[in-house]
């Protein structure tokens, strides 16, 4: 703001103040020297707040003092009287203007841009004006007592009064108007008229019309209670013409009439006429006509801020509805625009919602209950070809164990005989839906990719086993070459000869290493499961023993094994011995340099007659975001480290549990260091039973 923005409006509030300030000194009561009405504190209110960020406003504050001063002893206020009348007016003005930046500080004179729409913000706006006048009160009628040697009670009700009064309505028009005036400076440059004329052009002639006669019958209504001479007491019923335009038209006519007609009580009161006039004692006749001002902007202002905050509400809850049906249609679309399956289900196997792709990639197959039906309905299998227990059902373990599952299930019924390979994976919901638990299900036909990865997996088996007999020859007669080098003459092309197979030799262990690797692999996915009792405890007693042997024979550092009590499983004892020994040949292997392994094997149970086995290391851990995709086949997470391997291990170990029913994750080791590995098995028969005869029911 230039100085002379900030002066020029100086100028013209110092003069709409010294109006106000005349006007308010020619409705002085009897010796209090106290006036009826002061519509000049609404004017300091509204003076200080357009100008508190102008950094002339000690102009200002100078320019009310001296328009206070002068009226006041021109009007025949003694000049002590009105040094404190000053002090007053200052003070008021400056209570009002901490206390609505305060409390209304998103409102345009608070700081903000918004307008006064809220019947909170109208409480505030009174409070502020209540506190702020109680605050002048303090000074002023102390003026009186001090000129006057008797302090008046009623003169201090009616400055407390008057002054807030004063400061509601006309605080409310100045709010109003500053308002406007922000939002026609901020928007497109359009002159005033034109906004003018396109805001009445929205006006229908029925609320033109009501307009019209709210006008007239206030103005009739008003002249029969105030200036007829009938001597009833008709000013309180006059409020239903508040209410009425409260109730009806804009919150900004209800403002100017709440103005207009409350200054016609008054002025009739002045005149001598209507039912407030007749009251013999001045402060009494002031309390009553100023409570009936108030009154009158209150239940105004009350009942048309109430009705926008209600419409305001209704319009968002309208949109919000429309929003809601916009985007539930959006995902409607989608879901049922998808290839993949869809289906969110409860504990109890209700179908909460499915889309088309789900009824058809199981055949059409859609159970009349609302829930799903059982395995035998819908022709669900294992890969291997067992029928799917209900209880396996990845949407029941996802929501037994509150972790995601996922596993391939074989559809084969009568609208899909020759089979369909769905992967399915289910997640439980982080919210309840109808308070209860449900499970959100995705399965895919992958029937042509495992086709295509159990060819290749077939194909690399048979090339595996078949290599192994001239990759034996290769190192049988490099062995020998290598040994009949041994006599040979010290020579330098007897030197290159050796370094050679050395080197075939070196590269013939790591071919030998990926074909028992594929052919693991091979077997892991295709050989029949021959479940039994197996001793976790000795299994890795005995896994342990031969690592450390292997370390110490290769002058390594020994790992360390921590091994509590385990629980026996009831698994293929083979493969079970190769998921054991996968794992901690990894955590022996991919270690720091200098650091001993140190290794952590404990099981727990896993709930429905399961068994959670954990292998924790202490090694260089593995990368984030690569904890899931470590199990792919042929993925390395240290390619370029320096540590061989195929990445076919963990591949393995996952195939291998994932056909016993379980499931296996990696995440960081305790305190982020290391890796944990997870897994989850079938428990011993013998251990099993002994968990239901213990149980309680």
């Amino acid at each position: 703001m230039t100085p002379a923005t900030s002066l020029l409006r100086t100028a013209g509030f110092a003069a709409l103040y010294l109006a106000t300030t005349w006007l308010g000194r020619q409705t002085i009561m009897d010796g209090t020297n106290l006036s009826l009405v002061w519509p000049a504190a609404g004017v300091s209110a509204v003076w200080f707040l357009v100008q508190w960020r102008s950094r002339w406003r000690a102009c200002d504050a100078l320019a009310l003092a001296g328009v206070t001063l002068v009226v006041n002893t021109a009007t025949g206020a003694p000049p002590v009287l009105a040094l404190m009348y000053v002090a007053a007016n200052l003070v008021q003005a400056g209570v009002f203007v901490y206390l609505f930046r305060r409390w209304l500080p998103h409102l345009w004179g608070g700081g903000g841009d918004q307008p006064l729409a809220r019947l909170a913000e109208l409480w505030r706006l009174i409070g502020s004006a209540f506190l702020a006048s109680a605050a002048g009160a303090l000074i002023g009628p102390t003026a009186g007592w001090v000129v006057h040697g008797v302090h008046s009670w009623p003169a201090t009700a009616v400055w407390q009064t008057r002054n807030t009064v004063s400061i509601l309505l006309i605080g409310a028009v100045g709010l109003r108007l500053g308002h406007l005036v922000h939002r026609m400076r901020a928007g497109p440059a359009t002159g005033v008229w034109t906004r003018v004329r396109s805001r009445l052009a929205t006006l229908t002639w029925p609320r033109a019309c009501e307009y019209v006669a709210v006008v007239v019958v206030s103005a009739f209504t008003y002249f029969i209670a105030f200036g007829a001479d009938h001597g009833l007491p008709l000013a309180f019923p006059l409020l239903a013409m508040t209410v009425w335009a409260a109730v009806r038209l804009r919150t900004g006519f209800v403002v100017l009439h709440d103005l207009v007609f409350g200054s016609v009580a008054v002025l009739y009161t002045l005149h001598g006429d209507g039912p407030f006039a007749h009251v013999g004692d001045n402060a009494g006749r002031a309390l009553i006509a100023q409570a009936f001002v108030g009154m009158v902007a209150i239940v105004g202002l009350s009942l048309a801020l109430g009705r926008d905050e209600r419409s305001r509400l209704l319009a968002d809850l309208r949109a919000s509805e429309r929003a809601a049906a916009d985007q539930a249609a959006t995902l409607g679309t989608i879901v049922d625009g998808m290839a993949e399956g869809l289906a969110v289900l409860d504990e109890q196997g209700k179908l909460i919602l499915r889309n088309p792709a789900g009824v058809q990639l199981l055949g059409g197959a859609v159970s009349k209950t609302g829930r799903i039906a059982d395995s035998e309905f819908y022709g669900l299998f294992h890969p291997d070809g067992t029928p799917v227990d209900a209880a396996d059902l990845p949407f029941r373990r996802a929501l037994l164990t509150g972790e995601p599952h996922s596993m391939d299930i074989v559809v084969r019924n009568a609208q899909v005989p020759d089979g369909r390979v769905l992967h399915v994976t289910a997640t439980r919901l982080p919210h309840l839906i109808d308070g209860r638990p449900c499970a959100l299900s995705i399965f895919s036909d992958v029937t042509a990719e495992r086709r295509h990865r159990d060819e290749l997996a077939s194909f690399a088996g048979v090339v595996a086993h078949d290599l192994l007999n001239p990759l034996a020859t290769v190192q049988g007669w490099s062995d020998a070459a290598l040994v009949a080098l041994e006599d040979a003459p010290a020579h330098d092309a007897v030197e290159d000869a050796v370094d050679g197979l050395q080197r075939v030799r070196r590269a013939g262990a790591r071919m030998r290493n990926l074909i028992n690797d594929l052919l693991a692999y091979t077997t892991a996915r295709d050989a029949a499961l021959a479940p039994a009792d197996v001793s976790l405890t000795a299994l890795v007693s005995e896994i342990a023993t031969a690592r450390a042997d292997q370390a110490e024979s290769a002058g390594g550092p020994v790992p360390r094994f921590h091994v509590e009590d385990l629980p026996g499983v009831h698994a293929d004892p083979v493969l079970i011995r190769q998921v054991l020994d996968n794992l901690i040949s990894n955590a022996v292997k991919y270690v720091a340099p200098g650091v001993t392994p140190e290794l952590g094997i404990s099981a727990a149970d896993a709930g429905n007659d399961y068994v959670e086995v954990r292998v924790v290391d202490n090694g260089i851990g593995i990368p984030a975001g690569q904890h899931g995709r470590v199990f792919d086949n042929f993925h390395r997470a240290h390619r370029t480290a320096g540590y061989v391997g195929t990445g076919l291990g963990l591949g393995i170990c996952r195939r291998i549990v994932e056909r016993h029913g379980g499931t296996i994750v990696a995440e960081p080791g305790p305190g982020g260091r290391g890796t944990c590995i997870r897994f989850t098995v079938p428990a011993s028969v013998a251990v099993s039973a002994h968990r239901h005869a213990t149980s309680p029911g």
